[in-house]
């Protein structure tokens, strides 16, 4: 090894400990796939609580014991979640039948336009009930294992507010259970990465609900505006969509335009595509600068590739994680770096 110049040790050395780094991420991640009706429900409830907390002190500093806090805290979200799932779920149903038709007039007037390209579109918007009775059939064919699916989906969301519960009422004990399980001498800097992880994943989450807010205020009086149906359930589709970053937006934008499409036509259709573009640009020009440079802020970039990285390993859950928990390891090496530049000797 000393017969190798020094500049050639030194990349293998960061060779080594990239090759190490990587094989402890890659087994902590399948560990975590294999285990996932176990750490998806911990995630949730960490992401959850975050979001939570501040409602929580505010009751607690109001009075209310802890226990019945958290329990208050609890009900509440889940009415929001249960009343957005449901008015969205309801403003889908009562305009399927209306966006369908509508595609299926836009694939008759592309097929008078141009030719095979659009017969192609309107044999597809002609049979979509068929596909879509086809793939019922294979479905119920799999009902067994559909059962399965919405029982495991519905026991981690229950396991996740159980935990949500049970992480606000004991939030004050988190400092003193990490420092009994920490190794001597390391309390101090477990638990200041600990903080800083939390608080990146809080602060990502308190600015990406007040832009979720924002975002899903400006739609909903747009399309109230253009008298689209079911603009209080599309304007909740939007404010869920805007935990997973750009694609979310995508889609709900995209939903939103349809139904425009097939209630109003195409001119009120291109009015909404204008209001959803316009309601992105003011995201991304200035609440995302504003807001998220206070809270948390990373590349677009880096955004991207979490969520692609997020989607491969556990999809739709993956994409909702990926880019709160890329920000609690950004927090964490931010607070690394932070001590070592502190302990290092400064140069002569």
């Amino acid at each position: 090894m000393h017969l190798l110049p020094e500049p050639v040790r030194r990349l293998a050395a960061w060779c080594t400990v990239i090759l190490l780094a990587s094989g402890v991420v890659y087994v902590g991640i399948r560990l975590c796939v294999e285990f996932r009706t176990a750490v998806t429900p911990v995630l949730l409830a960490l992401l959850g609580t975050a979001l939570l907390r501040p409602l929580y002190r505010r009751l607690v500093a109001a009075g209310v014991h802890r226990s019945l806090a958290a329990g208050l805290t609890c009900v509440a979200v889940v009415a929001v979640v249960g009343g957005a799932v449901y008015i969205v779920v309801a403003a889908l149903i009562d305009t399927g039948d209306q966006i369908v038709a509508s595609l299926r007039d836009a694939g008759k007037s592309l097929a008078r336009h141009f030719g095979a390209a659009g017969t192609s579109l309107d044999d597809l918007a002609a049979n979509s009930r068929k596909l879509l009775g086809k793939f019922g059939g294979t479905a119920a064919s799999n009902v067994i294992s559909g059962v399965s699916v919405v029982g495991e989906s519905i026991a981690m969301a229950v396991l996740a507010l159980l935990l949500v519960f049970f992480f606000l009422r004991d939030s004050h004990r988190a400092a003193e259970t990490i420092r009994s399980i920490a190794p001597r001498g390391t309390g101090d800097t477990l638990e200041a990465m600990a903080r800083r992880a939390f608080g990146a994943i809080e602060g990502f989450m308190r600015g990406t609900t007040v832009i979720a807010l924002i975002d899903a205020a400006c739609i909903t009086v747009g399309l109230l505006i253009l008298r689209v149906p079911g603009a209080p359930g599309l304007g909740a589709l939007v404010f869920v969509g805007a935990y997973i970053p750009y694609l979310g937006a995508f889609l709900s934008g995209a939903v939103a335009v349809l139904v425009a499409l097939a209630d109003r036509g195409v001119v009120i259709a291109l009015w909404a595509l204008g209001v959803v573009l316009a309601v992105q640009v003011l995201e991304g020009h200035v609440l995302q600068p504003a807001i998220q440079s206070r809270t948390v802020q990373m590349h677009p970039a880096v955004v991207m590739v979490a969520i692609t990285a997020g989607a491969s390993v556990a999809g739709i859950v993956g994409m909702l994680l990926a880019v709160p928990l890329t920000a609690a390891a950004f927090g964490v090496a931010h607070e690394l770096r932070t001590r070592y530049a502190a302990t290092s000797p400064s140069p002569p």
